[in-house]
């Protein structure tokens, strides 16, 4: 990783670095944060003589050799001081970023969707969520709606608030950044999708467009996850928030096991922010609020939640785990007082 001493390399020593890189059989990855740039090396990062006729340059502050598996999403790489941020907020920066809508948007109801956000915005979350393309177990059951990404859209208009959309193939990927959507959401399925990962850390490169990967299903350990991370940030887009939302199989009476309680070894490794999904993780809204306050406790900087004006009335897996938006703005409060308590090492 080397680290320039200006906020960015100019043409002619981003050119100058390269040459030496090539010299080794290296390539040079330049990764922008939203203040500077660092720069990856690419290849067998085992060159002494490289790293240090590259250290030895006028306008470089340092070099790091990062023995790691994921080498940019270590936390001390030169992301380190990296912060993500959604719309006008930085995420984890003084209270707990709550995403929060329902898990679906019917788009025979748009209604149902817009009164919804806006009484989350009166809640006090600080974006929306909804299901556009919805990935399902069962081919039969409703997958989605391109007309839904027309009412979403509609609620970032008329709330202001920056909207999370889930895509799963290239097309949906394509609609989403065309609709300058705020954050790019990478469901469990595709979480080890390295094409999908490879293509929207690609297209969303230098812009301010963030990514909600969630963890898969059946990962093991927190490094498979990381490492899915990796994919993203390594194409260019640094601005990554790491959702635990629970693995199989099943802790008995939750609709997954919840797997909160990682936060702590996700934030020792890397500097990425940490975004718990609670409810897909317990599966029934009696025990969002309990699984919301446990991630904060254990150190998350951010929930994710699904939430519906009427649940009863929602589709997709509102009707079963979905909260009021009367609860959530309780939750919130509740989570401030967590969030002032906790212990973070």
């Amino acid at each position: 990783m080397i680290i320039p001493k200006a906020n960015k390399l100019d043409a002619t020593q981003l050119k100058e670095v390269e040459a030496i890189a090539s010299d080794f059989d290296c390539s040079i990855l330049e990764i922008q944060g939203r203040n500077r740039c660092v720069y990856a090396i690419l290849g067998d990062e085992g060159r002494e003589v490289m790293f240090k006729r590259i250290a030895g340059l006028s306008y470089i502050s340092k070099v790091d050799m990062i023995e790691s598996p994921y080498k940019l999403m270590d936390r001390r790489s030169g992301l380190a001081d990296h912060r993500v941020r959604v719309g006008k907020t930085e995420v984890g920066k003084e209270k707990p970023f709550i995403i929060a809508g329902p898990c679906t948007i019917d788009p025979v109801n748009p209604n149902l969707y817009l009164e919804s956000a806006h009484a989350l915005k009166e809640a006090g979350v600080h974006a929306l969520r909804g299901g556009v393309w919805k990935p399902r177990t069962n081919p039969y059951s409703f997958q989605g709606d391109n007309n839904s990404l027309s009412i979403i859209l509609q609620a970032r208009e008329e709330t202001g608030l920056p909207i999370d959309i889930e895509v799963m193939d290239s097309e949906q990927l394509k609609l989403a950044l065309d609709a300058k959507v705020d954050v790019v959401q990478v469901g469990t399925r595709n979480a080890q999708n390295y094409c999908l990962l490879k293509e929207i850390g690609q297209l969303t490169a230098g812009s301010p467009t963030a990514v909600l990967l969630k963890r898969g299903r059946h990962m093991a350990s927190p490094n498979e996850f990381i490492a899915s991370a990796e994919y993203l940030v390594a194409e260019g887009n640094p601005n990554v928030m790491l959702c635990p939302r629970g693995t199989t199989p099943p802790l008995e009476g939750y609709r997954n096991h919840p797997d909160e309680s990682i936060t702590p070894l996700l934030k020792n490794r890397t500097w990425a922010p940490v975004v718990v999904d609670p409810s897909h993780s317990v599966g029934h809204a009696d025990f969002v609020p309990a699984c919301s306050l446990a991630a904060i406790a254990y150190g998350a900087d951010g929930l994710c939640i699904e939430s519906h004006i009427d649940p009863a009335k929602g589709i997709g897996d509102d009707p079963k785990q979905a909260i009021h938006p009367d609860k959530v703005k309780q939750l919130i409060k509740s989570c401030h007082e967590v969030w002032k308590n906790r212990y973070l090492p």
